[in-house]
């Protein structure tokens, strides 16, 4: 597993030596674009529209769009003067409940590992993390950006998450709509509430699929090989039901398991006996 990140870990004047490793990767197919006449792939290039020609990466800078076509630009210089000296360490502000936190703040997460003689200490606060069902509130900088993050305990070591900040979350009150949400009728809610009973299971994540992607990779595998390629069958069109009740009901229904008098029902596959798989061979 590649180290992203080598560091430490403090909380009051503990610091522990520590590396960060992806704990999860994006599996999506990558497609490039092409020329249709030729098969090239398309490059593109940083031009300036004004001087009409390639700028070089020496000459580029940033800058911030105040008002449209007109920019104050930044240097690196200044950039890194407001970032200061950013120290390698995540640094645990507080601990906190994690129920206390919404799954809406939540980014990516990072496997913590120790690093060099820093398994005593990380061992330490493991246990202390585990003991007390807290988790640490904390802020380093990563990937050139000042995070928000936690530190828990997670399998048979620590995860960092980083997490986004209050003001990037935006408020739900402005979802279109949201307001018109009234009362439910109460016949409706204790149907809603059975079909939620009837589908509750365990949560196995092994058991779910991203269904494009293994499209998209058998489809490509077709090409590849030359053999003709079968289109995925359509989804059964959704007839319309005439209430919400109905869907309920309805879905219910179809998820419900048969009971055994339904089972006992069920015609069981008629077998072909020898003697007539003889008779047709012969006929044959």
């Amino acid at each position: 597993m590649h180290t992203m990140w080598k560091g430490s870990i403090s909380f009051g004047l503990v610091h522990i030596p520590i590396k960060l490793y992806a704990a999860t990767e994006e599996k999506d197919i990558k497609l490039r674009f092409l020329h249709e006449e030729c098969g090239t792939p398309i490059r593109y290039s940083r031009t300036c529209p004004t001087c009409e020609k390639e700028v070089p990466n020496e000459e580029i800078i940033k800058g911030y769009e105040y008002e449209p076509g007109q920019f104050v630009p930044i240097n690196k210089e200044e950039i890194e003067e407001i970032k200061g000296q950013a120290t390698r360490s995540v640094e645990i502000l507080d601990f906190v409940n994690l129920e206390d936190i919404d799954p809406i703040y939540f980014n990516k997460s990072y496997f913590v590992g120790p690093n060099d003689n820093g398994e005593k200490a990380y061992s330490l606060l493991k246990q202390a993390l585990q003991d007390t069902k807290k988790i640490g509130l904390a802020k380093l900088t990563l990937h050139s950006k000042q995070h928000l993050a936690v530190v828990r305990v997670y399998d048979k070591g620590l995860l960092l998450e980083t997490i986004y900040y209050p003001d990037e979350v935006r408020n739900a009150g402005n979802v279109p709509g949201i307001d018109k949400i009234g009362d439910v009728n109460e016949k409706e809610l204790q149907t809603a509430i059975q079909l939620v009973d009837q589908l509750t299971t365990p949560f196995e994540p092994e058991q779910y699929e991203n269904e494009y992607r293994r499209q998209l990779h058998d489809l490509i595998q077709a090409k590849i090989a030359g053999d003709q390629v079968k289109k995925p069958k359509k989804a059964p069109k959704q007839e319309n039901v005439v209430d919400l009740l109905s869907a309920l009901q309805a879905s219910i229904d179809e998820t419900k398991p048969p009971t055994k008098k339904e089972a006992a029902k069920k015609p069981a596959a008629k077998k072909t006996s020898p003697k007539t798989k003889k008779t047709k061979k012969a006929s044959s």
